[in-house]
């Protein structure tokens, strides 16, 4: 592993890109990162119905773009567009991550019963189908956190803590509690002294798992 690693995130959304940024400052600082922004994703997804696969193009589109200008490693931070991402990589020689992969095996190695926690709620169903397509017998305890996003977006970003660490005092009888959002990242501290229970963020297990598999 050298400093010139070049690490190509893709975002559909831009409150995600300030914390994988910030994760990678703390656990990676040598790597090479840039960001790619494409906010359409999300309302044309909205606009097909909901239908992923009929956008599969575009993401291999973007996919090769971050190839062509040396990326060694892709990851996409938006938890919506699974199904796409890994139809797009099937054909790239790097390694390209879905947003929730890595906190997933994370959290399986610490246990099954799982706090989910959203400030988007249309974020839950898809990552309780990833948790369910890797191990059985997982106990899921969703929890959407009303009013976080609306606070984020408006820049009041102390209130999006607030309201997500006490929202994760609910999940004490958890295993652990994993954040459904990149955006979420900046309340992991608060959150995780309220549940009193190991709390991963997306963030930092992505940029721990792509570190390490360049690293081999």
């Amino acid at each position: 592993m050298n400093s010139k690693t070049r690490i190509s995130l893709i975002h559909a959304t831009s409150v995600a890109i300030q914390p994988i940024n910030e994760s990678f400052r703390r656990l990676w600082p040598d790597a090479t990162v840039y960001n790619l922004l494409e906010d359409s994703l999300t309302a044309d997804l909205e606009r097909a119905g909901g239908d992923i696969m009929v956008m599969a193009h575009r993401f291999s589109a973007l996919v090769r773009y971050s190839r062509d200008t040396g990326a060694d490693g892709i990851l996409f931070t938006c938890s919506s567009f699974g199904p796409a991402v890994e139809a797009a990589r099937a054909s790239i020689d790097v390694p390209v991550l879905k947003p929730n992969e890595a906190m997933i095996d994370e959290a399986l190695g610490i246990g099954r019963k799982i706090a989910l926690v959203a400030t988007f709620q249309p974020a839950l169903e898809p990552i309780m189908q990833e948790f369910d397509e890797l191990a059985s017998g997982i106990e899921f305890n969703p929890i959407f956190v009303e009013g976080a996003l609306a606070a984020l977006k408006a820049g009041d970003q102390e209130t999006h803590d607030q309201l997500i660490a006490e929202a994760c005092a609910l999940a004490s009888q958890s295993d652990v509690v994993c954040f459904a959002q990149f955006s979420m990242t900046s309340a992991h501290a608060a959150a995780e002294a309220a549940a009193r229970r190991p709390t991963l963020t997306t963030t930092d297990s992505a940029v721990k798992s792509l570190k390490k598999r360049l690293s081999r």
